[in-house]
């Protein structure tokens, strides 16, 4: 099987798309990175700006224990908003870097696919031995493939899982830490 001219530059122009496609997604990724983190550190600010007067009105020692305790437990819980924000945009990300490599394995596979088959028919006499032997190769490359494909996507559903028990325990440790004022 050839290729012409216009196959492959039909080829390498999806890939420039592919590429541009996730260099964009790469980007949009990075720009939540920051806009989180100067949301974050805004309202950092703002928070040791308004923690700073506070202490500054204190009238005695047991106002001061009862204000840094109160700042604990806000504070994790915003150190764990922060980390499931950070997560959901790296995963998203991920997501789509995935999505586009998977679209780009299952192209391949169908080219690797039809060039097997139309080497199966174009294959000369006395050569189906070794057109069964490639085809039972690709099929197992194939399967290799998809097996791995669902590891993957078990091993990330665990993590995931695991991530949502970590930080559903974190924050419930610190809301039983400090006792809410009332």
């Amino acid at each position: 099987m050839t290729l012409t001219a216009e196959q492959i530059l039909a080829a390498h122009k999806a890939n420039i798309e592919t590429l541009f496609g996730l260099t964009s997604k790469a980007f949009e990724g990075v720009e939540k990175l920051v806009e989180l983190n100067v949301t974050a550190s805004r309202a950092a600010l703002t928070e040791a700006a308004n923690h700073s007067q506070a202490m500054l009105n204190v009238k005695d020692a047991q106002e001061l224990l009862a204000l840094q305790a109160g700042l604990f437990q806000p504070l994790a819980e915003k150190a764990a908003a922060y980390s499931r924000h950070l997560y959901d945009i790296a995963s998203g990300t991920g997501s789509e870097f995935g999505k586009a490599f998977e679209s780009k394995a299952v192209e391949a596979q169908k080219n690797l696919t039809d060039l097997v088959e139309t080497a199966t028919k174009n294959a000369p006499a006395g050569s189906e031995t070794a057109v069964a032997v490639m085809k039972s190769a690709v099929s197992a490359a194939n399967n290799a493939y998809e097996s791995v494909q669902k590891a993957v996507k078990q091993a990330s559903d665990a993590a995931e899982a695991n991530f949502n028990a970590v930080a559903a325990s974190a924050a419930d440790a610190a809301k039983s830490a400090v006792p809410r004022k009332r």
